[in-house]
């Protein structure tokens, strides 16, 4: 077991240097998570990306952070989950452009289900990241971080709907505000066999001390199963307000093992 866990890490470093496409996300495009597990010593990979355009007072920043995420369940209510992001990240202003890349802070997450009935799922989901990730290039946040996620989910047939309320500990190096919340909400609904539909919405605390208003967004995509243990998805996702990333395109990968 020791042996197939550190090849399937060193599987999910490999694949995080080379790919050019990746995000963290449980239900990829969504940015909301989803209270459901993977079921005891079951495995899933997933290797999400993004392109995101942001243009605010003469800057114009272009980010490409790519995520490889691992997951196994421990039990039938517990997953565990450790991931690796990677981002380039090219910004222009009127003192010219500037190119840095690297590895983010690596994160370790945890995802209880408690409580499930008659369609209604409730779970909880501790984060820690680890400061692996430059501060200086915009890559880390220089300190460990630490966060806490309510996740409900409900079915109903055909449709699935996802609540999100989170508190983040942003400690950090950055002068940036500590701490912060997340809300967001989400649905998925299989339009025909094999491919969903999905949507999102969400809000969470900016992390710049000076500014009062917060970063909110809106979501749209599609995902496709090509097999019963393999799915592929895209998705846009649009800034609703100035602080957060004008325009975003999501892509990823996940496989069942």
């Amino acid at each position: 077991m020791f042996q197939r866990l550190l090849f399937l890490a060193a599987v999910t470093v490999f694949i995080t240097l080379f790919m050019c496409a990746g995000v963290v996300s449980a239900f990829h495009p969504l940015i909301t998570d989803d209270a459901g597990t993977q079921g005891k010593g079951k495995y899933l990979l997933e290797i999400n990306g993004q392109y995101g355009h942001d243009k605010d007072h003469g800057t114009i920043q272009n980010t490409t952070p790519t995520a490889t995420t691992l997951t196994y369940g421990v039990v039938n209510s517990l997953d565990v989950a450790v991931g690796v992001p990677y981002s380039l990240i090219r910004t222009k202003d009127d003192q010219g452009t500037t190119h840095h890349d690297g590895f983010g802070d690596v994160g370790l997450s945890a995802k209880w289900r408690f409580y499930e009935k008659e369609g209604l799922n409730l779970a909880l989901k501790p984060v820690i990241t680890f400061p692996t990730g430059d501060k200086d290039t915009g890559l880390g946040t220089g300190r460990p971080t630490y966060s806490l996620f309510f996740i409900t989910t409900k079915e109903l047939n055909p449709w699935a709907f996802h609540l999100n309320l989170g508190y983040i500990g942003n400690e950090n190096k950055l002068a940036q505000r500590v701490p912060l919340w997340h809300a967001s909400l989400a649905s998925e609904v299989e339009v025909v066999k094999k491919l969903k539909a999905v949507a999102n919405i969400g809000v969470q605390r900016n992390i710049d001390k000076t500014s009062h208003t917060d970063p909110a967004f809106l979501l749209g995509g599609l995902v496709y199963s090509i097999t019963g243990s393999t799915d592929i998805d895209a998705g846009y996702k649009y800034g609703l307000t100035r602080t957060e990333v004008d325009h975003t395109v999501l892509a990823g990968i996940t496989f069942r093992f």
